[in-house]
């Protein structure tokens, strides 16, 4: 049976094109005001939308900088495979670095445990590629309605030169005026999107018909029950014995690595409906992430360190 739902058009989600003029205007000003940028894609649906910002500010010549991906390992395939697609398809430079590789290196130490994860580790090997191609701003997908930590950045935060970011030393943004000046070893966190919220991307990823992968909808697959949550089966979650797999239709809201993005039950198969989901949601997006979870700080004190 077809459960395809038919939804009209939803017409509270009329994209607000200012977000679009003032995302592109931060594009150009980061081409403009540093010399090696890179553009953070983890092949999610807010850095997707990156991706095509970027191809609007800068046509009809390629995106000038090139694509990074700090790979855990325990991501997603649909969504590698994704990254992989796009950046072939657009020509554009993909640079892949590995959490790991950092592990055996000596540089990150992997947890244990029930809720052991990688998501935390990818901050060293972010730093450490910040430092090997000498990136000076590093594009970003976060949005200030994620989490009460990403509400305190700045569109241009700056890093250190230990890559850390002190909420109390980010600068004024007044008029529009960004100021990327920065000392030797610093770099700067840019936020094209920080103003946009969840239906925002969404209403955006229908208007512009963006491809986006597959597990953003509903589908069927392995999943166990934890925490009052629905996570995907992978052999990189370590279940305790009560934990039993099961097929459930479901779909993710919100990709990051596996062991700590949980999944939503949902037969939403188009964006209409995924749109009209988001509006009746009582609690963001960030509500699937277990790594923000750990304390009530926790997002703060891993931007702190250097995380995105």
């Amino acid at each position: 049976m077809n459960k395809t739902k038919e939804i009209k058009s939803v017409k509270t989600g009329i994209f607000p094109r200012q977000l679009e003029d003032e995302a592109i205007y931060i594009m150009r000003e980061v081409a403009a005001q540093f010399e090696r940028p890179a553009l953070l894609f983890s092949g999610g649906k807010d850095s997707i939308t990156l991706v095509r910002l970027a191809q609007k500010a800068f046509y009809p010549g390629k995106i000038p900088f090139p694509l990074v991906h700090v790979d855990t390992e325990h991501n997603f395939p649909e969504t590698v495979a994704f990254r992989d697609k796009l950046a072939a398809e657009l020509g554009v430079e993909l640079i892949v670095r590995s959490v790991a590789d950092s592990i055996k290196e000596g540089k990150a130490k992997e947890e244990t445990g029930k809720y052991a994860s990688r998501n935390a580790l990818q901050t060293v090997t972010l730093l450490d590629t910040i430092e090997e191609f000498k990136f000076d701003a590093c594009i970003g997908g976060a949005r200030r309605d994620e989490e009460k930590a990403r509400a305190k950045e700045r569109i241009f935060s700056v890093r250190d030169d230990f890559g850390q970011w002190d909420a109390k030393k980010q600068r004024p943004e007044l008029f529009d005026m960004l100021n990327g000046k920065i000392d030797v070893g610093e770099n700067v966190r840019v936020f094209p999107i920080s103003n946009w919220t969840e239906l925002d991307v969404w209403t955006d990823i229908k208007e512009e018909e963006m491809e986006i992968p597959s597990i953003y909808f509903s589908h069927q697959r392995p999943v166990f029950n934890r925490d009052g949550m629905i996570w995907a089966d992978s052999e990189f979650i370590n279940k305790t014995p009560d934990e039993i797999p099961y097929e459930a239709t479901v779909r993710f809201r919100t990709v990051g690595d596996m062991t700590c993005t949980a999944a939503v039950a949902s037969e939403a198969d188009n964006i209409d409906w995924i749109i009209e989901e988001i509006l009746a949601a009582e609690i963001s997006e960030r509500g699937a992430r277990i790594d923000d979870k750990r304390s009530e700080a926790a997002m703060e004190k891993r931007k702190q360190a250097g995380y995105f």
